[in-house]
């Protein structure tokens, strides 16, 4: 899979955002994509073939695996990294209507103000991104029951004829790599959450200022 669309996508909002903004898009793309595509996926990426029951009937191993892995790791975290990249279109797109309708000038003159409508859109994009990030842990939690990687699991499906051991591949390597993406999810999320907070603030302490200067006059 190519990442190159998702890079240049993060690279063009990134001058866009504010200080801590730029720390997401740092975080997304040096820890989270090059570790998926440096390493993580070479991890998962024959985890079906190397995932063994200590039994040969037909069709058991393929049900059992079918069970305990409903969705590959590695597919959830490239449909999540996809999905919580995709709410930055909404800057691009906005970024791309205000330079068009002002016969591309450029939107501001510093790199990284953000005001009126662009505002709202990044405020939308963060909230978007915060929640894509929670769903995505919840969904994972949910998945496989809880954020671990057993090396033995117990089957009993069938067409199992009884309880079968089934044993999962580098269980240890990779548990490190999921709780090392899992983290840099909780980072994003508090980096989003933080932005979200310092923007709000920002522009309240603004407007009161605006209007205090309104009340004098």
């Amino acid at each position: 899979m190519s990442w190159v669309f998702l890079r240049d996508l993060l690279s063009g909002v990134n001058k866009y955002s504010t200080g801590i903004g730029r720390i997401w898009v740092a975080v997304v793309f040096m820890f989270r994509l090059l570790v998926y595509v440096a390493a993580a996926e070479n991890i998962w990426k024959h985890e079906h073939d190397e995932f063994e029951c200590n039994i040969k009937q037909p069709g058991c191993e393929n049900v059992c695996f079918d069970h305990f892995f409903p969705v590959s790791h590695i597919r959830l975290w490239a449909l999540q990294l996809i999905m919580v990249s995709t709410p930055s279109l909404l800057v691009v797109f906005h970024v791309a209507y205000r330079q068009n309708k002002h016969h591309k000038q450029k939107l501001h003159k510093n790199p990284g103000k953000i005001d009126g409508g662009l505002l709202c859109t990044y405020l939308i994009s963060l909230i978007l991104k915060t929640g894509l990030e929670i769903v995505f842990l919840v969904l994972f939690y949910k998945l496989y029951n809880g954020f671990k990687i057993p090396p033995l699991v117990k089957c009993d499906i069938k067409p199992c004829p009884n309880t079968v051991d089934c044993y999962i591949s580098k269980p240890t390597e990779k548990m490190i790599f999921l709780h090392f993406l899992l983290a840099t999810s909780c980072l994003c999320i508090v980096l989003n959450l933080s932005e979200l907070s310092y923007l709000i603030f920002k522009y309240s302490i603004k407007c009161y200022l605006k209007r205090h200067l309104k009340k004098q006059q």
